[in-house]
């Protein structure tokens, strides 16, 4: 920017050392032309300054909203993932939720995730029930003898504890012979640990569990045993 100082009346002064060699009865003027001149000169910088915070601001607000919009697709994703690993099973009681646990028992979870979709545990009743102990279904004939068509399972022995609200596979002898049948622990069974596949937790609704229909004698057999009235997974329901 080319500076020109005006002066009253009508003289100019291009620099400092020209403004200080005039007279006093000049510098007066001239003092406030250089102080115009330098403020004309601030505020353009400012102005400058202030468009480029401008730009800033609507560049920095840009990414935000992308980052928004991008951990709201995640977390939409993240919550369909979540609820495939839910299991509902409906009580006359009320819902049990089951958290499935794939990271520790795939195949397990995969079996029962397939089981539920076909809707082949609606309506099979909890045959096998002892207070204190655990409550046992998935047998199509209710005898505890029973499972699906689906070949057997290899075992997924783990460290995740046999505690309340576990749910484990239910299986014969062989390690290996787990099909259909699981149950749901109602009080800490540690001396399972290992032996058995758990592939699930309550997180929440075991005051339903609690309420299932218990059953006699040391087998835990049961007359006119409740059922689950349908199993299905979360991301399934509408």
């Amino acid at each position: 920017m080319k500076k020109i100082l005006l002066l009253w009346p009508g003289k100019t002064a291009h620099s400092f050392k020209e403004f200080f060699s005039q007279k006093p009865s000049e510098k007066s003027t001239s003092y406030q032309s250089i102080r115009l001149d330098f403020t004309n000169g601030f505020w353009q910088k400012r102005r400058r300054k202030n468009g480029q915070f401008y730009l800033a601001r609507v560049i920095l607000t840009s990414l935000t909203l992308i980052f928004a919009v991008m951990s709201g697709a995640q977390a939409q994703k993240n919550k369909a993932q979540n609820l495939e690993n839910i299991l509902y099973i409906d009580l006359k009681y009320g819902r049990v939720v089951i958290e499935m646990l794939p990271e520790i028992a795939p195949k397990h979870v995969e079996r029962i995730k397939a089981l539920a979709r076909q809707k082949f545990y609606d309506s099979i009743v909890f045959h096998r029930v002892i207070e204190g102990f655990m409550a046992q279904t998935g047998d199509p004939t209710g005898t505890g003898m029973g499972g699906s068509k689906l070949p057997n399972l290899k075992a997924e022995f783990s460290d995740e504890p046999h505690i309340r609200g576990a749910v484990s596979m239910a299986r014969a002898m062989d390690s290996n012979s787990a099909n259909s049948q699981f149950f749901i622990v109602t009080k800490d069974s540690r001396f399972l640990d290992g032996q058995y596949t758990v592939w699930g937790r309550v997180i929440k609704g075991m005051e339903f569990v609690d309420k299932i229909k218990k059953g006699g004698g040391r087998d835990g057999k049961v007359t006119d045993p409740d059922s689950m009235l349908k199993v299905r997974i979360a991301s399934d329901v509408k």
